[in-house]
This record gives structure tokens, sequence and C-alpha cells, in this order.
């Protein structure tokens, strides 16, 4: 039997809080939304921090944007959250979010796309990126076009991430794993760069999603993940063993604060 409206709202808040709580949302940042039927989405207002929602500022808009209810504004990335679910009807739920690590690759023009994590590319693939557009205008959605019906999560290059699932939940449990991949492909590097799986071993990986109940995606894009044939030329960072300790020391502590 499905959540009643009031239910759905309160998960939203909690995920709010939750996103709030990790650090993957400052201030007012991010927005979290949930279809309830096939003309409204309930979604996060703007101007209000993730952390300290209440179930009444949430506001109902149709399936074109427009705020059928709510006293506050509508996230101003609505548009992004129908774009989804447009292209997506199996989608029920949207998180948006700036989590440090991931959105640091983003901004470095990097996709966490190297087939490192058997999870990963069980789970999602991989998590590519997708180009850069103008917060609050359609051009913020051209460039995830090629990458919504593929995959369900995407970079944002200088900008974040968006992930998406069944339940409001799932969309946030797949953030949690974009971020957990970032960190370990950032520690990866800076011990000297990550050791990346061969095409055998990833076949094998996609071939045992059906035992872990993973629908797979058709037709993604070629050369994600990438995979160790292909990964002779990718970048490495070059540290000093004490730039080393004290980029480790951070991340294990923000990783504490999670």
């Amino acid at each position: 039997m499905g959540k009643t409206e009031k239910e759905l709202r309160e998960d939203i808040c909690e995920i709010g809080r939750y996103v709030w709580q990790k650090g993957w949302v400052a201030a007012n940042d991010g927005n979290i939304s949930i279809r309830l039927d096939e003309s409204r989405v309930l979604c996060t207002p703007t101007g209000v921090c993730k952390g300290l929602m209440h179930s009444d500022d949430l506001i109902i808009c149709d399936m074109k944007g427009n705020k059928i209810a709510g006293a506050k504004e509508r996230t101003t990335e609505i548009a992004m959250h129908l774009l989804i679910y447009s292209m997506r009807p199996d989608i029920q739920a949207v998180v948006h979010a700036h989590p440090p690590v991931a959105t640091g690759y983003a901004t470095a023009g990097r996709a966490l796309n190297q087939a490192l994590l058997p999870e990963v590319i069980i789970g999602l693939g991989c998590v590519p990126l997708a180009e850069y557009g103008l917060p609050g205008t359609p051009a913020l959605t051209e460039g995830m076009l090629p990458y919504i019906p593929k995959y369900d999560a995407i970079l944002m290059a200088n900008h974040g991430a968006v992930c998406y699932g069944v339940d409001v939940f799932q969309a946030f449990h797949r953030m949690e794993t974009v971020e957990h991949y970032g960190r370990i492909a950032l520690v990866a590097e800076l011990l000297g760069g990550p050791t990346v799986l061969p095409r055998t071993e990833v076949d094998k990986l996609f071939d045992s999603r059906t035992r872990y109940g993973v629908k797979a995606r058709a037709g993604a894009v070629a050369g994600c993940p990438v995979v160790a044939e292909d990964a002779s030329g990718s970048a490495r960072i070059q540290v000093t063993r004490e730039e080393l300790i004290t980029l480790v020391e951070q991340v294990i502590r923000a990783g504490g604060n999670m």
C-alpha cells in the first residue's frame, strides 16, 4: 500500500536532514522531490535550509513546474526534476546535493567513471559528468539529456550531483554511494593511482546484476565505466608525502562527520 502525502512530506524532510547533517549541502543548497502521481510533484521550497524544513514548507507543482499548493516558492531547479520524471517513468524521487568530494571531481571536469568498486559497477555502472549549465535555466538540463535514460546518478560540472530512484530513500542511498566512491577514488589517486578492473571482470559484474536485483539500463555510454585496458592515460595527482598524509587525514575526518 502506497504512502500518504503526509508520510511522503515527512520522508522529504527526513532526507533533507540527512543530506544537511552529512555536509552535502550548505545554507539553502540542494533540492528534493517525490512524484505524487502522473500530474503532481512534491518538492522542497527555495531559500530554506534542507536540515530545518517542516512538512508544511513543501510545495506541490504540476508537471510543467507551476505551483499548485504551498505557501513558499518551489525550488528554482524544478525543471531538472521534471525532466528526469518525464524521461524515466520508473523514477519516483530525485535528490540533488553538493557532496564535497564528488562535487570536487565535477568541478575538476572529471567523471567518477573508472571501474574501481564492484558495488558501484553493479549498482550504478558509473557516474558520468554532464556539461555545465546555468542553474535555474534550461541550460542546466541540456547536458544531462544523454545520461538520464542510461544512468541513475550524474555529476553536474561545476555544480554537484543528482541521483534518483524508486523512492526518496533509494535516491539518497545512491547519492551516498556516489560520495563514498569519490572519497575512495581520491584516496587511491593520492596513493599513486587506482588499480582499474579489466573488461573481463567488469563484464562479470554486469552479468551478476540480476542476482542482486539490479535492473540494467540499456544503451550505456561507451567508456563508462573506464576499464583497465582504457585507463593507461588517466591523470594522476602528484603530491609530496607530507601533503599526502594531510589530505588523507582530512578525508578520514570528513568521513567521521558523515
